[in-house]
């Protein structure tokens, strides 16, 4: 192992949607976190239910890791497509493993690959003097020095069916996911003890004895062939354990569900859409769950999860449980989001206290509902006819889906307008372990909520104006405290009243809760800065899930002697001005980097600090930006500036 690179690789798994990649590529991370190791997962699918192909990409290390990377180093298939696909994606030195009996498919007949795609493929393979099937792939492989490992997962399968006594051949061929993340840790070098932990953790929720046995015994049979036939295997990278603390293995979605139970959510209503479903449905999944002790007397929270008919009516349902007292939220991507607009629009006139979770994904239309981007910024900034109060709040990583998202039913409260917490789809979907974060950390804050029945003058102002815009908030149906909701301009009763003087008295009340809102949320939640190791020579500004890979490609920029700071923006309403004035105004090149293809930030910051930033990195592919990608792109800015105004990124497949 002393020759091999050590907890420092990439691997990945592809196949037909509904086939059980994420399964696979679950079991491979578990695995590898019960060995102490650190992990970052990315996942690639289409938006049909079964049948198109996905692929889910793992890395893994012995350090913390943020971002996803180019180049794999283990490649598993038992497909033909993720063998065409991804095998001039891995890397020398690395490996494939492969069923032969694939070998001679006739790249024309993946007929789940794009006509363009075989065109592609089968321009690039006569270039080097190669056929058009499978074999020509891996020959191409082979001649770039990788490793090709042949797995009759078939043949594999049969024997597992007869050892177990059974003819149900089709129950056991679901156990080759199993057999390829096996066979792929024992040529990594990964004790088999950890991979039957996760098969246990995986199945046993199941109480399907059977369905456990079944998979072990695949684990087995999957470590004794790489054993029989590869010995070493000849791959330039190996797992080993290492001793670690607590982690927790977190998807992104997941982590905002946690961030949401924590800071006091009882109310959460969806329709199903891509890819925000995945958070209510683990909520669904957990309505039910222990709280800390002498948070109340049975020890016990809970979380009412709706499923609406639509998302008109998930808004206005979490509209009502907030006007009845509930601390309430909604989940959803941007068509769902355009539904919810109006009903946003009323809980701003009203200044009723709603969290929506706006999880970003590939536009317009239906565009690409799989596939991440960073397109919804000026949507969420701007949506709903009118002018009405909304915070928006962007987070970059899993630590920060959890924060923000407690955080946000804080705000919601203590402002008494809805909270826009924007989330992209390739934050959503990957996984990765973090450590466990601490909800003792921020505390629940209910504002100004009357919890005492009975007005102390008989009439209650539910509007009633203020120097910070805030009123006192009663629940419906408290005693003595009644009062009126309307969609028109009202006064501080609630009674509809257009005359112009109260317009004026109105509108200013709303809106300066966003002054409020600045000057009291502290600058360590509005933006985050990553200073460079002395003087910078370039300033990176960003936001969302691309922070991973900036923070990592700061590090590989560094070692060719380019410093660079970093600066997230956090909080994109009310927006951090003067903050984010003081970082680029220095004079020194500043580089925008944007999952859109506009650059949305970069036109926010010049409308909120009339600087403009003139060069940009953008990708608008569907896919994440990759710490290669940051590295690359910037040192190609930082070398001509005035050739480099927009550059735009294109990996990904």
């Amino acid at each position: 192992m002393s020759s091999k690179t050590v907890n420092e690789l990439n691997w990945m798994i592809g196949g037909a949607q509904g086939s059980g990649v994420d399964l696979s590529a679950s079991a491979f991370a578990r695995s590898c976190v019960l060995a102490g190791l650190w992990v970052y997962g990315t996942r690639e699918y289409y938006s049909n239910i079964k049948g198109l192909h996905s692929y889910f990409e793992i890395r893994t290390s012995g350090r913390q890791i943020r971002s996803k990377v180019e180049g794999v180093d283990l490649l598993a298939t038992f497909d033909a497509e993720t063998l065409v696909r991804h095998a001039d994606a891995v890397t020398p030195g690395g490996g494939i493993i492969y069923d032969p009996a694939l070998s001679q498919t006739p790249i024309e007949k993946v007929d789940t690959l794009y006509k363009d795609e075989i065109k592609q493929i089968q321009g690039r393979l006569a270039q080097q003097g190669l056929g058009s099937d499978a074999n020509a792939i891996l020959e191409e492989a082979k001649r770039r020095g990788v490793k090709l490992f042949a797995v009759p997962f078939s043949s594999l399968i049969q024997e597992i069916a007869k050892r177990l006594e059974t003819s149900e051949l089709t129950k056991v061929n679901r156990t080759v996911n199993v057999l390829a993340v096996s066979v792929s840790l024992a040529l990594l070098g990964l004790d088999r003890r950890f991979m039957d932990e996760s098969v246990h953790q995986a199945f046993s929720a199941s109480r399907k004895q059977k369905l456990v046995d079944m998979n072990l015994a695949a684990v087995e049979r999957a470590y004794g062939y790489a054993k029989e036939k590869f010995g070493e295997g000849g791959l330039e990278v190996g797992l080993v354990p290492i001793q670690s603390g607590p982690r927790m293995f977190v998807v992104g979605n997941q982590a905002v569900a946690l961030g949401k139970m924590a800071g006091g959510c009882r109310l959460q209503t969806y329709y199903p859409i891509t890819p925000a479903s995945d958070e209510s449905e683990f909520l669904e999944a957990h309505e039910n769950f222990a709280l800390k002790e002498g948070a109340t007397k049975d020890g016990k929270g809970s979380v009412v999860v709706v499923q609406t008919e639509d998302e008109i009516a998930a808004i206005t349902m979490a509209v009502g449980g907030a006007l009845a007292g509930a601390r309430a939220a909604t989940s959803t991507s941007g068509p769902g989001f355009s539904l919810m607009t109006e009903g946003m629009g009323w809980a701003g006139m009203n200044e009723v206290p709603v969290v929506i979770t706006l999880y970003s994904r590939g536009g317009p239309s239906t565009g690409m509902p799989t596939r991440t981007e960073q397109g919804d910024l000026k949507f969420a900034l701007n949506a709903s006819h009118g002018e009405s109060p909304r915070i928006v709040v962007c987070s970059g990583d899993m630590e920060e889906c959890f924060y923000d998202a407690f955080r946000a039913m804080n705000y919601a409260e203590r402002y008494q307008l809805p909270v826009i917490h924007l989330v992209d789809k390739g934050l959503a979907n990957s996984n990765m372990t973090i450590l466990p974060p601490d909800p003792s950390m921020i505390d629940i804050e209910r504002g100004k909520l009357i919890l005492d029945g009975g007005a102390k003058d008989g009439e209650y102002r539910r509007f009633a104006h203020s120097e910070d815009g805030i009123s006192p908030r009663a629940v419906l149906g408290l005693s003595g405290y009644r009062f009126w909701n309307t969609g028109d301009e009202h006064d501080e009763l609630g009674h509809i009243n257009e005359n112009p003087e109260n317009r004026i008295r109105m509108m200013k009340k709303r809106m300066t809760k966003l002054e409020t809102a600045d000057r009291e949320i502290p600058e360590s939640e509005k933006v985050s800065f990553y200073p460079a190791k002395g003087h910078p020579d370039v300033t990176l500004v960003s936001w969302g899930s691309s922070k991973g890979a900036i923070l990592e490609g700061m590090a590989l920029l560094e070692a060719r002697g380019i410093k660079a700071e970093f600066l997230q923006i956090r909080l994109a309403s009310p927006f951090p001005a003067q903050a984010v004035r003081e970082r680029i105004s220095r004079g020194g090149l500043v580089i925008d980097i944007e999952q859109n293809y506009t650059a949305q930030m970069a036109a926010v910051i010049a409308e909120k600090t009339q600087i403009g930033i003139r060069n940009k990195i953008v990708k608008f592919n569907g896919r994440p930006i990759s710490r290669d990608e940051i590295y690359e792109s910037v040192r190609q800015v930082v070398s001509k500036p005035e050739a480099n105004e927009r550059v735009v990124l294109t990996h990904g497949a």
